[in-house]
């Protein structure tokens, strides 16, 4: 197949950051996404309805004009959160509320400790619809990073979606066999999405001749293993898997640094990326579903209307973009090709 049309998709996980980075990242998402699930770790981070609605505005402003473009907002949820927090958002439209372990990635600071504390929470959320998006990964330093999907699974995913079989769950940018399997076998209420680097790459990409700091994001990369059984799971077209490319911008400088940042800016490559995934696995007819359906059925909101072409036709991803002011940010894929390309 040289050409595919599917209905345009959306983006269920990604961070857009704020300030000067917004003119850079709110048009690389739209370029192609309709709607997009707004990552809530800032600093400081977005735990109010009125802090989400001010956010999505000054998206809004960085957004081309006429795109239509729409961002989902969601709360970031601290052992503070009340269940006036979860029923103000509701109101203000917020779509969901997000799960960090505190610690577990960038501006996570502030997040949860004491998951069972927030049971309460959940019970509210459960109530008014609001979605539960968690970042899976347990964060005591003495377990081994590449352990931590799993761990969380045991430790705490199994117990949420049995306390509450009517919250819909999704757990976000899965990286493991165990984590795509847990999913499979879950009820309708539980998705996940995954992200464009964990279908492409396994850990060798990250420390095989030396450590590559633009592949490092949080979840780590795993074993080859747990990257074909993700490719194995978004190839069977199930509806449980969408697409959620976890774009996280880092200026250059922060990720070639000492202490690199957790992130890959995928935003300029990420569904020419997941097309030739999907062309790989010789499973075209189900990225639509993937890129454009599930997600949006999931939600519980409409499907879009419009539509995306992309032929098959290589072109390179540039070495760096830069902000207005000069600062660099490379970007997810730099320098290498891809062989699907939007019309």
């Amino acid at each position: 197949m040289q050409q595919i049309t599917i209905t345009t998709p959306d983006d269920w996980h990604l961070h857009f950051r704020d300030g000067e980075m917004l003119n850079e990242t709110v048009p690389a998402t739209a370029r192609c996404f309709a709607r997009a699930i707004v990552m809530p770790n800032l600093v400081p981070p977005v735990t109010t309805a009125k802090m989400a609605l001010d956010y999505k505005q000054r998206i809004l402003a960085a957004a081309p004009k006429g795109s239509g473009f729409e961002p989902l907002m969601t709360l970031f949820l601290t052992n503070q959160t009340s269940v006036q927090d979860i029923a103000d958002a509701k109101q203000a439209g917020v779509v969901a509320a997000k799960l960090y372990p505190a610690g577990a990635t960038t501006n996570s600071a502030q997040a949860v400790s004491g998951i069972e504390a927030m049971y309460p929470v959940f019970a509210e959320m459960e109530k008014q619809g609001l979605l539960l998006l968690i970042h899976g990964e347990v964060t005591q330093t003495h377990i081994d990073i590449f352990d931590r999907e799993k761990l969380f699974i045991d430790q705490y995913m199994t117990k949420i979606v049995a306390a509450f079989p009517n919250l819909k769950v999704v757990f976000e940018h899965i990286t493991t066999q165990d984590a795509a399997e847990f999913v499979a076998e879950s009820s309708d209420k539980v998705a996940a999405t995954i992200t464009p680097q964990h279908l492409l790459l396994n850990r060798n990409d990250l420390l095989v001749g030396g450590v590559k700091p633009h592949n490092y994001c949080l979840p780590v990369l795993k074993r080859g293993t747990h990257q074909q059984a993700l490719r194995k799971a978004v190839a069977t077209g199930s509806s449980k898997f969408f697409l959620g490319t976890d774009s996280a911008p880092h200026a250059k400088h922060a990720k070639e640094s000492a202490c690199g940042c957790a992130g890959c800016y995928s935003a300029w490559s990420a569904l020419e990326l997941y097309t030739q995934v999907f062309d790989d696995l010789d499973a075209l007819d189900k990225l639509e579903g993937f890129a454009s359906l599930h997600g949006a059925d999931f939600y519980g909101l409409p499907r879009n209307t419009g539509t995306v072409t992309l032929v098959k036709e290589s072109w390179q991803v540039p070495d760096s973009v830069s902000l207005a002011s000069g600062e660099p940010i490379v970007p997810f894929f730099a320098g290498q090709t891809v062989n699907w390309k939007i019309v």
